[in-house]
């Protein structure tokens, strides 16, 4: 009944005469029929308008509007729909035309899901994800495409104007970018606080979006739920001051689901909703994505902020403008006709073409890692039995973004296509016996399933369960009584309930832990232990009734199990591959177990169970292929194993096993190349929470180990030859740029793709350059013999990085190396030399050039960042500073809720000369600045200034008199 009001209230005909308003009048501006809509709205219905379900105005004729529909690779939670490799995988085909191509059926099948239901499959789309994969850690890796700002923003830019459309007056649908900003880190994600200096905020994190917004491909931004620099993001001024300057066009700037709610939750920045939702207007914020369809909490706290002065009708007007515009673009208030894309039926949903293109992006996406002695292409000459085995070897995985798959090619059904097909799950089959009664635990055949029991004395086959080891010890367990996995159920019982292991909590994760006397006990291990209202009990007993439950606290209390192996899953996989002409074995990770939202991954590693089904078909069989399937690079020595050949792709959607098998059989030649580091070790990788990359080592740009394969590595089944690069000058000035031209051949005697990749490295510099930086890419398609002159242009603007002495974008005059293919060329670059430091105007504290130990602080709640000390011995520097003939004081702005405490002037290192001492008092609180100076003694010339820490201690800005 609910649905049916809000769809005729949705389709409800205008009330007489609305047609004939002014913004209902489609040869009118923009901007004027916003505002007559707008002229006609009572402040509630203007405060509606900034929740995530906005209702219908039916005296207007205005229907239901939502925000939020999830399209990371093909449209999410609405049913079946084309599903489209991760975005990681789009990434790796380094193909910004095809991603378009995705982009633009990802609009039409949410046109044709709208359609359906305009009233909640709605047409702002929250996609793409443009976070930086800066550390392959990051549960939601899957979601992104890059480490590299450059290719991120080529990649975005093409989804978003494939979703958009190609009409000059309206969307197809409206794209959001998300999470905006230095959003990384899923443990403990809404209290994280990214620390993030202003040169690699605006020349890392920032270069990310920019592209997007700056090609009008995208039409709005969502903010993330971590803080940066002591401020939560849904408040940073940088959504009005920073994202809105890149473009003309109006944003529409929302909120991530509870963001809002956490300012006066988990970050406690503010003591009621009314003020927090308040600091989010004026920040920029628009749309509140809160309590589901609720939003009365919302409005409420909106409307108690006008009230109390905290917000203004005009800024709501504002917020609502945003939010209307996009309205607008998207057709809603034309007549019908209008709009071309309003023509769309849901017939469009995973038509033919659509598979077609998602077995097409299947295939290219996927990367060749080795190839040794040209193992691959397999030819169905001499391949007439293919052994496909291993975890994934028969499954495909939808992650928590994912689309529903109307059907699902795996790796067995792609390959049996091609050959006669022998297959294991290479996974090992056991039973669970009580050794305190001598009974089976036993699962239900029912499709539906039931609690597990152990009432039977003898086993039968309902007494076996499938163990895939996921790796950190996380197993799944699937009955093989109806082939469901085993579940926490009702009342904490164990039920074999799920077809894969799914949900916010994923309850299907457990560990079968051995104790000292050879028993085991099972451990449950879902997401939610960690939470609170769990408790502590986590293992199971069986109870008096036989049935499983979660009811103990510790492995003593719990009940001890045998375990007996019936079916050893490596002696299966090697059954398979012996004989077989080939063995392929499918491993890696799963979606919702191996690091998610709100789950972080804790290492890299290949899991052990995996590695050992790759050992052993290997000695079974010498031409083995490892077919990698996850949504993250992976870290170990299992490359160092005498493997032939090793393929990576990414889930990728429903014709995974099309495009394996066309990749394997050569009717696709792999192009795909690697869009982030893959690291040999986890001890390579930096420290999680280190956002500043340039002192951490993070990413290809400042990583300075040998990796295990590098930023833009991929094989191809052809080689290729690069010769003759060329510049059409060797010095450029700021405003110039240099064409960069290579020829490219194909030399071996197949067709294939090469993603030709120019990178730059700045010589010198005045601050730490990235070790190198790509700057262009172009993919080309070669004829075996062929020769093609690919042209890339640099602009010198480009080479620019932010200057923090001086708060601008700036080309340093420098020699540059250009590096394609192996080849370099060396350019001068006129630009400017960075003067040396003026501390005698105000200069924020956060500008430093080097420091250690400090963190960055909010000056106030609203707005400016400051330097926060925590120990003693933390510093600051700023260097090659002119102090002149004579620099007499040195200034600051000072705040500390702490002890009085002193902070240090030196000069040329933290224990260098000592000139001054500050003595920074106890103030108010931590916003509570006040101006403390010091005399400097025989400070002069030029010199690195240090400020050094003895205690607890903020600055925010500094300045040095009398200094000539």
């Amino acid at each position: 009944m609910l649905l049916a009001l809000v769809a005729f209230l949705v389709l409800a005909p205008l009330p007489a005469h609305a047609d004939e308003f002014p913004f209902r009048d489609p040869d009118l501006p923009r901007a004027t029929r916003i505002a007559d809509l707008l002229g006609r709205l009572t402040v509630d219905e203007k405060v509606s308008l900034l929740h995530q379900y906005q209702p219908a105005i039916p005296r207007l004729g205005i229907g239901a509007f939502k925000t939020g529909t999830e399209a990371l690779h093909g449209v999410a939670w609405l049913g079946e729909s084309t599903v489209f490799p991760q975005a990681l995988g789009l990434a790796n085909t380094w193909n910004p035309e095809l991603v378009e191509r995705i982009g633009a059926v990802t609009g039409r099948e949410a046109r044709g899901f709208h359609a359906r239901n305009p009233a909640f499959n709605g047409l702002n789309l929250w996609a793409p994800v443009v976070n930086l994969l800066r550390d392959p850690r990051w549960g939601r890796n899957e979601e992104g495409y890059s480490e590299d700002p450059y290719l991120t923003g080529r990649i975005s830019t093409a989804f978003g104007q494939g979703v958009q459309g190609d009409h000059p007056d309206y969307l197809q649908a409206a794209p959001t970018l998300k999470h905006y900003v230095a959003y990384n880190v899923e443990n403990r994600r809404t209290t994280v606080d990214s620390i993030v200096p202003p040169r690699i905020l605006k020349d890392y994190d920032e270069a990310a979006f920019k592209p997007a917004i700056s090609a009008n491909a995208a039409t709005g931004v969502m903010a993330s739920y971590n803080l940066v620099n002591g401020r939560p993001t849904h408040v940073g001024p940088e959504l009005d001051d920073v994202v809105r300057s890149w473009t003309d066009e109006d944003l529409l700037i929302v909120g991530d689901a509870g963001g809002a709610s956490n300012l006066t939750g988990s970050q406690r920045y503010y003591a009621t909703r009314a003020e927090g939702n308040a600091a989010a207007v004026r920040a920029g914020l628009d749309s509140f994505t809160e309590n589901d369809q609720n939003s009365a909490l919302t409005t409420t706290a909106i409307k108690t902020a006008i009230s109390q002065g905290l917000l203004s009708v005009a800024e709501v007007e504002e917020a609502a403008r945003h939010v209307l515009s996009i309205r607008f673009r998207l057709g809603e208030f034309d007549p019908p006709g209008r709009n071309p894309y309003a023509a769309i039926t849901p017939d469009v949903i995973d038509s033919p073409e659509h598979r077609q293109l998602a077995r097409q992006a299947a295939a290219e996406q996927v990367v060749l890692l080795r190839n040794d002695n040209n193992t691959l292409p397999l030819s169905t000459a001499d391949t007439k039995k293919v052994a496909v085995v291993g975890q994934l070897a028969d499954t495909l995985y939808e992650d928590w973004y994912s689309g529903t798959m109307p059907y699902r090619i795996t790796p067995v059904k792609g390959l049996a296509e091609r050959a006669e097909v022998t297959s294991s799950e290479g996974v090992d089959r056991i039973r669970l016996k009580n050794l305190a009664t001598g009974n089976y635990v036993t699962a239900s055949a029912s499709e539906s399933g039931a609690a597990l029991t152990a009432t039977e004395a003898t086993p039968t086959g309902a007494s076996g369960l499938d163990v895939f080891d996921w790796g950190e010890d996380t197993i799944t367990l699937r009955a093989a009584s109806n082939g469901k996995t085993v579940s926490l159920g009702d009342g904490r019982s164990l039920v074999n309930n799920a077809v894969q292991p799914n949900g916010w909590f994923v309850q299907q994760q457990f560990k079968l832990v051995a104790q000292a006397d050879g028993s085991y006990v099972l451990e449950y291990a879902g997401n939610e232990i960690t939470q609170s209202w769990f408790g502590p009990n986590r293992y199971v007993v069986v109870g008096a009734d036989g049935r499983l439950t979660v009811g103990a606290e510790t492995p003593e209390a719990a009940t001890k199990f045998g375990r007996e192996v019936v079916r050893s899953g490596v002696d299966s996989a090697v059954a398979a591959a012996k004989g077989a002409d080939a063995a392929v074995v499918v491993v890696g990770s799963m979606p919702f177990i191996n690091g998610r939202e709100d789950d972080d991954r804790n290492t890299t590693v290949l899991p052990a169970g995996q590695r050992a089904v790759i050992d052993a078909v290997r000695k079974a069989n010498p031409r083995t292929i490892v077919v990698l399937e996850s949504s993250y690079p992976y870290s170990g020595d299992w490359d160092t194993a005498d493997l032939p050949a090793i393929l990576w792709t990414t889930h990728a959607g429903q014709e995974t096993g099309h495009a394996i098998a066309d990749v394997l059989f050569g009717d696709h030649n792999p192009s795909g190349k690697l869009t982030q580091t893959w690291y040999r070790s986890d001890a390579d990788l930096p420290d999680m929470l280190q956002y500043d990359i340039s002192k951490s080592g993070h990413t290809y740009q400042y990583f300075r180990g040998k990796p295990l394969y590098p930023f833009g590595y991929g094989l191809s089944y052809t080689s290729f030859r690069y010769s003759k690069l060329r510049l059409d000058r060797t010095v450029v000035d700021a405003s110039g740029q240099v064409k960069v031209r290579v020829d490219v051949t194909n030399t071996g005697d197949r067709a294939g793709a090469e993603v030709v990749q120019l990178f730059s490295r700045q010589k010198q510099s005045r601050v730490p350059q990235p070790v190198r930086q790509l700057r262009a890419f172009e993919r080309v398609e070669l004829r075996p013999g062929e020769t093609r002159t690919v042209e890339l242009t640099v602009r010198a603007a480009d080479l620019s990085f932010w200057d923090v002495t001086r708060e601008k974008r700036v080309v340093e005059t420098a020699p540059h190396d250009l590096v394609v293919g192996g080849l370099t060329r060396a350019i001068t670059v006129r630009g400017e030399t960075i003067p040396p430091r003026d501390l005698r105007k105000p200069t924020q504290a956060q500008n430093f050039d080097d420091y250690s130990g400090v963190t960055l602080v909010d000056t106030t709640k609203e707005r400016g960042t400051a330097v926060g000390a925590t120990a003693a011995g933390q510093w600051i520097a700023f260097k090659d500073v002119n102090l002149g003939r004579s620099a007499r004081s040195l200034s600051a702005r000072v705040a500390n809720a702490d002890a009085p405490t002193t902070v240090e002037v030196r000069l040329g290192g933290p224990t260098g000369r000592l000139v001054g001492t500050l003595a920074v008092p106890t103030t108010a609180d931590k916003y509570s600045w006040t101006s403390v100076s010091t005399p400097l003694r025989n400070a002069t010339g030029r010199q690195d200034v240090y400020l050094v820490f003895t205690g607890k201690a903020r600055i925010d800005n500094l300045t040095v008199g009398g200094s000539s």
